[in-house]
């Protein structure tokens, strides 16, 4: 049993009105996690935040951090007793879910979120293990939380709100006749939102173990901060300074064809920067990862952060990693990859995810393996690292077009090999999502869903990949079809292989045994 807190960020005084559950990637009862770290359920904690800032006492049971069973998840929530309990719905973890909800008191109501829950809200209506579900809410839920807390029946005033009628077995939808109100508790103003609370998350922030990126940033900028942290670690937070994605990468469930409803906003400099100061003055915090969609993802926007982040002297006091987009960086000059760096950045993630040109445009992604290569040498150059971004077996997949990925993913490593700036590469399989295109693409042609959605844990270790599959508990997902002309075999002892290679290359750069 894990040594965190189970519930955390409620009063014990008083008695729950909510009980926010992430449930477990797999049914830990069964086989015990072998991760030391997930990443921190942010989304869940902005909802609880909000309803704790409306006056109501909640808490977050992170049943994945706590490598919880679902027997054990749900005996939790039962004993808490709270009036409602919230789960966020995941098309991955959707079966663990609904093994927890039908474990449940039926006392206690049920609300459901996440993209599963906006993509196939009536498959969810409908599943017997739900019966205690009141309220499906779809897309981003701050406001609505609150409201439905305050008051059930408001649910019909609430946009983007369904539940079943339980005596004529209908979906109703909660309607508004007012537009802008509409639009506000869809899509809050994020910049109004409080901080979040992290005492709902209880693995963030946290002191991270030194990394090549650290020691290579060091030796290259040489600041006393970059030099402490090559030793001890930083402790780091994630952050989000977006919502939403202007991009189509039919793989995505954040592809903006998947969300229509959704308007992007990006918080203002300020904003954010006064969240950095904070975490820093109550935690240390030093190092920050950005997990939005897309942070580094559109040339305005990177120039009016970096504008402040040089005004309020950002690179002197803290280093941070960023989600950015292969196109757009290739557009940014030298000069101003020279003011990310003197910013703070520290590693851009890329979802690179080919190096086949033919599977690429298939994806959507707009950019090349050339453009990959390009942007990489660049960023290397200024002493930037990349986590890189692979996926393996996408639908039409060839034999030729994964050996280009396995040829590219060395070529990025040999760039970084003769740079101040480090290359990580991140493989997965591919696995298909409700309400992406490439959903739709499969099931037009006769997948049928119920086959999409058998999501299965992946152990790799057969494949030698033992300890360095660590920490990648949540990404080994697969559905056990091959869409591609490449056998599932193949696909996995080169995810195995590719995996083995980059934890090599980290234990080597770290002075690790070769």
């Amino acid at each position: 049993m894990s040594r965190l807190p189970l519930i955390t960020g409620a009063d014990p005084a008083h008695s729950l009105d909510a009980l926010f559950v992430n449930a477990p990637l797999r049914d830990y009862d069964q086989r015990p996690r072998t991760n030391d770290y997930t990443l921190p359920v942010l989304g869940m904690a902005y909802i609880a935040t909000y309803a704790q800032y409306a006056g109501f006492n909640v808490g977050v049971l992170d049943a994945e951090a706590l490598g919880l069973g679902i027997t054990e998840t749900a005996k939790i929530v039962n004993v808490a007793a709270p009036r409602w309990t919230a789960m966020n719905l995941l098309a991955p973890t959707y079966e663990m879910s609904a093994r927890i909800a039908a474990q449940l008191d039926p006392d206690i109501a049920l609300m459901a979120g996440g993209h599963h829950a906006k993509a196939m809200p009536d498959r969810i209506l409908a599943d017997p293990r739900m019966a205690n579900l009141r309220a499906l809410v779809l897309g981003e839920g701050e406001l609505r939380v609150a409201a439905l807390l305050e008051d059930e029946q408001r649910r019909r005033e609430l946009p983007g709100v369904v539940w079943r009628d339980r005596l004529l077995g209908t979906r109703v939808t909660g309607i508004t006749s007012d537009p802008e109100r509409a639009a506000a508790m869809l899509g809050p103003d994020i910049n109004a939102l409080p901080y979040v609370d992290r005492r709902f998350l209880p693995q963030d922030p946290y002191r991270a173990v030194p990394t090549e990126a650290d020691r290579r940033l060091a030796a290259s900028r040489g600041t006393a901060l970059l030099g402490e942290a090559a030793v001890s670690g930083h402790v780091e937070a994630n952050i989000v300074g977006s919502r939403g994605c202007p991009y189509n990468c039919t793989f995505c469930g954040a592809a903006v064809s998947a969300n229509p409803d959704l308007t992007i906003r990006v918080r203002t400099p300020e904003n954010i920067i006064g969240e950095l100061d904070s975490l820093h003055t109550e935690f240390g915090v030093t190092a920050f990862r950005f997990v939005d969609d897309l942070f580094l993802g559109v040339g305005r926007v990177i120039e009016e952060q970096m504008a402040a982040f040089t005004r309020h002297r950002v690179g002197e006091r803290y280093v941070w990693d960023a989600t950015g987009r292969i196109n757009v960086l290739d557009r940014v000059s030298d000069a101003e990859l020279d003011r990310l760096v003197r910013n703070g950045l520290r590693e851009v993630a890329l979802g690179v995810e080919s190096g086949s040109d033919r599977v690429l445009k298939a994806m959507d992604k707009r950019i090349d393996a050339e453009m990959t290569e390009r942007v990489t040498r660049r960023l290397t150059e200024h002493g930037i690292g990349v986590k890189a971004y692979f996926i393996l077996g996408f639908p039409g997949e060839s034999h030729d077009d994964l050996q280009a990925t396995v040829r590219h993913i060395h070529n990025l490593w040999a760039i970084a090999d003769t740079n101040p700036g480090d290359v990580r590469a991140s493989v997965f399989e591919f696995r298909p999502y409700p309400g992406t295109p490439v959903w739709t693409t499969l099931t037009d042609a006769g997948h049928a869903p119920d086959t999409l959605l058998a999501y299965g844990d992946v152990d790799l270790t057969e494949d030698g990949a033992d300890e360095s599959m660590r920490a990648r508990d949540e990404f080994n997902f697969s559905v056990g079809i091959q869409f591609g002309d490449v056998p599932l075999t193949k696909i996995r002892s080169t995810l195995a292989t590719l995996t083995r290679d980059q934890h090599q290359r980290n234990r080597t750069a770290l002075g690790g045994a070769a």
